[in-house]
């Protein structure tokens, strides 16, 4: 028998909500729901400096005017150090942790562009000094940590992407597990949550998809399981940006003095292909709907 689906919610509450991140909500929401699964809500408030707990009442609040439940309790990320730090030790047991002592414009300096994309690779820099320019360099520079990784290419079949590979050392590079602050970082953070959520089915955005690769490879690496992932195209501006949140770009709270629940819902669903026009409706009247062949691969301007 095929294993339950269990998706996820995972807002950055960084700020209020905007229709991008409406955007895989929704999808994330229709892609469990619909195969009879369970979804549930994490909060990925780690950093200190952007994060907020009423940020995070806001997206619980955005969430269920939007028709969109969960089940369980809401996670949140800052109270679970103690899991990323006993998979970082591990890590670092089987050496494959260093410090690193750059700071942005030397790690940028000793990096190599993405053959695609022009994001910086790290070249490995801090990985080749010795004991002693290590301990120099600590007595006036508070170290952030890298993982070390193999010449290796890790390919895997997206639900909405299909292939896709990467070569982890010539296009990713060794990444930072831990800043220098001490705050652990992303790639970390969501692989061992996923696996301790019991999360099977990952859906979020394009631009995630190039980070996909090294959290299979942290999952082989500390014995966890792989979901399988979905990447969405991304809702762009008129102008092509991204749409973000320190811009307001359709901001959730702006978009709530035009629209209603239901017809936001229903212009999603129609940027989705899954409805012939933009009308109003629930999420649960898009359940029978929804269906990967029809979502659209490419990035989309966001509805108006």
């Amino acid at each position: 028998m095929a294993e339950a689906v269990r998706g996820r919610f995972a807002p950055s509450p960084s700020g209020r909500m905007h229709l991008g991140n409406l955007w895989s909500c929704l999808l994330a929401w229709l892609a469990a729901r619909s195969a009879g699964g369970e979804i549930v809500l994490r909060l990925e408030d780690l950093d200190p400096d952007r994060c907020r707990r009423e940020y995070c009442d806001q997206i619980m609040r955005d969430l269920e005017w939007l028709g969109l439940d969960w089940d369980g309790q809401p996670v949140y990320q800052s109270e679970r150090t103690a899991s990323y730090a006993a998979a970082f030790r591990e890590l670092e047991g089987q050496g494959l942790i260093y410090p690193c002592f750059c700071t942005r414009a030397e790690r940028l300096a000793a990096s190599a562009p993405h053959q695609s994309d022009g994001t910086a690779v790290y070249n490995g820099r801090c990985a080749r000094l010795t004991a002693e320019e290590r301990a120099e360099l600590s007595k006036s520079r508070r170290p952030a940590w890298r993982v070390r990784v193999p010449e290796k290419t890790i390919t895997f079949c997206d639900l909405l992407q299909k292939n896709y590979r990467e070569d982890l050392k010539r296009e990713c590079g060794d990444f930072i597990l831990r800043r220098s602050d001490g705050v652990f970082a992303y790639q970390l953070a969501v692989v061992v949550d996923d696996a301790i959520m019991g999360v099977n089915q990952v859906v979020r955005g394009r631009d995630l998809l190039s980070s996909t690769p090294r959290q299979l490879w942290l999952q082989d690496r500390l014995g966890l399981p792989h979901p399988e992932y979905g990447h969405l195209p991304l809702l762009l501006a008129p102008d092509g940006r991204r749409l973000a949140k320190r811009d307001r770009d359709l901001e959730l709270g702006r978009l709530q003095e035009e629209y209603t629940a239901p017809q936001l819902v229903g212009l999603l669903a129609h940027a989705a292909r899954l409805t012939d026009r933009p009308e109003a409706a629930t999420p649960q009247e898009l359940l029978p709907l929804f269906s990967w062949e029809k979502l659209p691969k490419e990035n989309i301007e966001a509805p108006r």
